[in-house]
């Protein structure tokens, strides 16, 4: 029988490894569609969602596959931290920066950078200490302090896609817009920070060692945002000048989506923060060059974007299902199980102590800036905040990976019980605290603030929201309509001010200068043999 499929495989044009790895892709894209399936059957109940399910069936064929092969390994793809930030990570940044409604996101720009960027900072240095103190007296092995600086990166990346899920954007604008805005800050942060730890130099840390680490943070900051503002821009100057859609609508698409990735792949190249990179890129495309295309390709890339993020997050936690059955990295950990267990409880005390350390405190300094109590974060509201960044998924899993394994593999003990806690722990936070998400929200929040779909799987939102100005406060501003502001405090003016100005002058250089060179809002390609060119001949 054995040499009957070796003849065949031969046949086929295949070697034995080919053949292997055939066998494994039909296998996990079977897997994707079964989650997809169950998925839409378990839409209805709403304790379920896509990252739990796939996690779920992760598990399960994780253990399949464990018993048929004797106990030899429990998954079919070995993972790569090279696939997850190069393939898998950019449609889903790209398509939350895509999708983004602006007028929110930006009208709350100053609280998300607060959570977002100074949150993570706060949580960071507190599961770092934490690290440091705690885990050092379990004596799991040698560990450098650069190791505990990228545990404190490591765990400070959320997950917050089940409590999204469960909110609306359009009946809780505020909560939802800051949970989602500081997610997305919150990843690049994270990966910023993790990949400045690389660089530092941890032999004598001195103040100026310091201050070139924070100087590093802000350069890379700085330079990634500019580089997505610039790509999506480039990308709309040309799609605009060279009416694409007048030959064919699947070269716009096409130019689109390569544009898209090339700003990811660019900041990789220069050693920038791709995540922030592809994010802003696809504000500025939705903003400008989404408009510059013909309808029918505004449809295309709508989805487009939508489903390729929706199928690399589910491959990925259908993925961290199955590794953490993995068989090779619990053997180091067999003899001391309650090492493990221990580590994993601290860290899962670290998130939770440096979640709570900055949201309480920085929602206070936001309501200082708001004038209006339904501006104002709610303690309800602040609480939902704290438990939507208590799950912790795809990002740890890679950023623990590339810091403690080689190629998807470990074989120094120490390394082997980070990597394994780091599974417990977003196995726990996603399943756990993802399954006691929605009757939390129901207890904090009232019925109606509560989403009637899954966000995840329902259409993606509504080419409306891509005709708000990028940073526009609405038609009917009090900075429009003349009306008189109550005199803030000192405080108050200080916060308040400045970003109402950034606004308003932007505004006008946006209408002036920015729409009128690279489209946007109101500009209408004009494509031969279109209802556009008919409407126009019928009124000559």
């Amino acid at each position: 029988m054995v040499g009957d499929l070796g003849s065949v495989v031969m046949k086929l044009g295949f070697s034995a490894s080919d053949y292997q790895s055939v066998v494994s892709i039909n296998i996990f894209v079977t897997l994707l569609c079964a989650c997809i399936v169950i998925g839409h059957l378990l839409e209805e109940n709403r304790w379920m969602n896509e990252s739990i399910t796939a996690l779920v069936i992760g598990l399960c064929t994780g253990f399949v596959i464990l018993l048929t092969t004797q106990g030899k390994s429990s998954h079919i793809l070995v993972f790569s931290e090279d696939l997850f930030f190069i393939y898998l990570l950019p449609p889903i940044i790209f398509n939350a920066g895509f999708q983004v409604k602006k007028k929110q996101f930006f009208r709350n720009f100053m609280t998300i950078m607060l959570f977002g960027a100074i949150g993570t900072l706060i949580s960071f240095i507190i599961i770092s200490l934490g690290a440091m103190g705690l885990i050092r007296k379990l004596d799991i092995g040698l560990l450098e302090i650069g190791d505990y600086l990228a545990i404190g990166a490591i765990f400070s990346a959320t997950d917050s896609v089940c409590t999204l899920q469960v909110l609306n954007q359009d009946e809780t604008p505020l909560l939802y817009s800051l949970v989602f805005g500081e997610g997305v800050v919150n990843d690049a942060t994270s990966v910023v920070l993790f990949n400045a730890i690389q660089n530092l130099d941890l032999g004598h840390i001195d103040a100026l060692v310091l201050l070139k680490f924070v100087g590093n943070f802000l350069y890379l900051f700085t330079t990634s945002t500019f580089l997505g503002a610039f790509t999506g821009l480039l990308s709309a100057y040309i799609i605009k000048k060279l009416y694409f859609g007048r030959h064919s609508t699947d070269r716009e698409v096409a130019l689109m989506i390569l544009m898209a990735y090339l700003s990811y792949m660019l900041a990789e190249l220069l050693d920038l923060s791709g995540i922030l990179t592809v994010f802003f890129c696809g504000i500025v495309m939705s903003h400008y060059t989404w408009h510059n295309v013909t309808e029918s390709s505004r449809i295309t890339t709508k989805h487009a974007f939508a489903t390729l993020s929706f199928i690399a997050e589910v491959f990925l936690f259908l993925y961290v299902g199955m590794d953490a059955l993995d068989i090779e990295k619990w053997k180091f950990v067999s003899n001391s199980p309650g090492k493990s267990v221990t580590l994993s409880a601290i860290l899962l005390g670290l998130v939770l102590i440096g979640r709570a350390a900055f949201v309480f405190p920085l929602s206070f300094l936001s309501n200082l800036s708001k004038k209006s109590p339904n501006e104002k974060i709610t303690f309800n509201q602040q609480v939902t905040i704290w438990w939507a960044g208590l799950m912790r998924g795809a990002v740890s899993i890679a950023l623990a990976y590339n810091k403690f394994t080689r190629s998807g593999h470990t074989h120094l003990p120490s390394n082997a019980t980070m990597i394994t806690s780091t599974i417990t722990v977003v196995l726990f936070s996603t399943m756990v605290f993802g399954l006691m998400t929605k009757p939390l929200v129901r207890l904090l929040l009232p019925t109606r603030h509560l989403s009637r779909s899954v966000s995840i799987t329902s259409e993606p939102s509504s080419p409306k929201s891509f005709l708000s100005p990028l940073l526009g406060n609405g038609q009917h501003s009090e900075l429009e309509t003349g009306q008189s502001i109550p005199r803030p405090t000192s405080l108050r003016m200080l916060l308040t001010t400045p970003s109402r100005s950034v606004h308003h002058y932007w505004r006008k250089f946006d209408d002036a200068f920015m729409r009128p060179m690279f489209g946007g809002r109101g500009f209408v390609p004009f494509v031969p043999g279109s209802p556009t060119e008919r409407s126009l001949h019928g009124g000559e």
